[in-house]
């Protein structure tokens, strides 16, 4: 139960008060190691480099909190030994003790974002819903996407907004949660890192071709079974919002190899289904979802069908987390 309540705790920091400033932000750490990494790298042999920058980038992030959870799971025991052999005396407490899944959930909260990304699609939406065009596309350029926004539609904009709405779904937050519902600090830390690695690395470039291959394989691994979970649970959540849950699934299955990306057609699709609309990315793919027009209430309709993903998501890592062993 105790990582059931640090998940709890988490969510309810990050709904509250969104991520941290950047200067306390573990991305930020992570960003300059892949950064430096990058200025070192060689030109001959650069796979090997990237795969061993990786693999010693895990360790650094993941290892501090592995030691803290190995050495908490053998002080549980001892004082689970301790109190079998020795029943406490109930006395009466006069201030409130510190409870031990603050901590856990503080180190948690970086990892994983809901209200930046939610906050970020809705302020397009807002530019859209104001005619103001080049600032929608400065939004989605500078929150969202790493494309060029400068000579797209009002519709585009719309559609990449919810297109990264419900990529995002999987990677800030459903992947990230059921890492530490497993496993602990060190899984969520450490597909945090990787997925950072994979964001600054993963692009086919003569740069990064070769540099960042390790890194893009790592992340799609991972994101394998989290993205495919957080495909049915948008099903699952069209079906609570009066959405077309049969077209959402329908479209899922039929559509979701249409990306680059194994896993991010997944969600897009899904929500493409959902909502009765079509995703484009020019010259890359279509997810046909059907033939309503994708505007400014699209987008508002994305994101309440995403808020109740995100209630399913979260019942579902609490589930997980509740019949799992140990405090971080």
């Amino acid at each position: 139960m105790q990582r059931a309540l640090t998940i709890l705790l988490a969510l309810a920091l990050d709904l509250a008060f969104g991520d941290p400033p950047n200067r306390f932000h573990p991305v930020v750490l992570m960003g300059r190691w892949l950064s430096w990494g990058r200025r070192l790298a060689p030109q001959q042999h650069r796979f090997w480099f990237g795969a061993g920058w990786i693999v010693a980038g895990l360790a650094l992030f993941t290892l501090p909190w592995l030691k803290r959870a190995t050495s908490n799971e053998q002080l549980t025991m001892n004082n689970e030994q301790l109190t079998m052999n020795n029943p406490p005396t109930l006395q009466p407490s006069i201030l409130p003790s510190f409870h031990p899944s603050l901590l856990p959930s503080l180190l948690l909260k970086p990892i994983f974002a809901y209200r930046n990304l939610r906050r970020s699609v809705n302020e397009v939406a807002e530019a859209l819903a104001a005619d103001n065009l080049p600032e929608a596309r400065r939004l989605l350029s500078w929150h969202l996407v790493s494309r060029d926004t400068s000579e797209l539609t009002a519709e585009e904009v719309a559609g990449a907004a919810i297109e990264s709405l419900a990529e995002n779904l999987t990677d800030s937050l459903a992947a990230p949660l059921l890492a530490y519902a497993i496993g602990g600090l060190p899984a969520a830390w450490g597909y945090r890192f990787v997925n950072t690695a994979d964001a600054m690395w993963g692009y086919r470039t003569a740069e990064f071709e070769a540099l960042g291959k390790f890194a893009a394989r790592l992340d799609d691994a991972l994101n394998w079974l989290p993205a495919r979970l957080t495909g049915w649970l948008l099903v699952a959540a069209a079906a609570l919002s009066g959405a077309d849950a049969r077209r959402a699934a329908r479209v899922m299955l039929g559509q979701h190899t249409r990306t680059a990306s194994p896993n991010a057609g997944w969600t897009m699709s899904a929500m493409a289904g959902a909502l009765n609309i079509t995703l484009t990315k020019r010259g890359v793919y279509e997810l046909s979802g059907g033939p309503d027009p994708v505007q400014v209430a699209t987008i508002r309709r994305a994101i309440r069908l995403a808020d109740r993903c995100v209630g399913l998501t979260a019942g579902l890592c609490l589930a997980i987390a509740a019949r799992r062993r140990g405090s971080i």
